[in-house]
């Protein structure tokens, strides 16, 4: 992976839409790697991701559209590659790129990144140094990147790196090993047994490591 100066921000593309129209599950597994690039007038943000969450619309009291469709999860109804940016807790901002064809609510949240550009500008955001607080958590991500509601409902696929915006490019090295466990930060009953959280292994940089006591799977890509 390159340095923040050696990166050629210039060269990422956005994955198209197709990407996001494979299972979650997929989507969510395939996230990892990948580069989420916020390009800004003072600079790109830029940050690999190593933590992801699949939502699901059938059988999964966790996701935001088990109990029907409301003004709040309306995104997730869109087309595949859609923002779906919510405030949880009154306070902080999490990010869900929708998946699956447009009608049917199933996203993937973006847990937990490496920072890789744009370091100083999400310490600012963030007001803490250490580069394992920047980025290592949901509601951490989302202000490190400077990701707002008004980037909700947006098309992930749709921006133009030359010019500015939010996407994701494609993972210039796939991580060899891949972790997949179970969700957290759920209520019990509400999906926290499910299978569907996904880490790079041995990364330092996700949000929470694997407990030990909880159900894990390695997988080799």
């Amino acid at each position: 992976m390159g340095s923040e100066q050696d990166m050629d921000v210039d060269s990422l593309s956005p994955l198209p839409r197709d990407f996001y129209l494979q299972p979650t599950e997929q989507v969510a597994r395939g996230l990892l790697g990948c580069l989420l690039v916020h390009r800004t007038g003072r600079g790109p943000l830029i940050g690999r991701v190593v933590e992801t969450e699949a939502y699901l619309c059938a059988d999964d009291p966790g996701c935001h559209a088990a109990r029907g469709r409301t003004e709040r999860n309306d995104p997730m109804f869109g087309p595949p590659g859609t923002i779906y940016v919510y405030r949880i807790y009154g306070m902080h901002l999490c990010m869900n790129l929708v998946t699956a064809p447009e009608g049917v609510p199933e996203a993937v949240l973006l847990r937990a990144a490496e920072p890789l550009a744009g370091i100083e500008a999400m310490r600012r955001r963030r007001g803490r140094e250490a580069l394992k607080d920047l980025c290592s958590g949901p509601a951490k991500l989302v202000e490190a990147f400077g990701v707002s509601l008004e980037h909700n409902r947006g098309d992930i696929t749709r921006a133009n790196p030359a010019t500015g915006g939010l996407f994701v490019a494609p993972a210039p090295e796939p991580p060899a090993e891949i972790v997949v466990t179970t969700r957290i930060g759920l209520a019990e009953g509400y999906g926290d047994d499910l299978m569907l959280r996904y880490l790079v292994a041995e990364c330092p940089w996700v949000s929470r490591p694997p407990k030990a006591d909880k159900p894990a799977l390695r997988e080799r890509r």
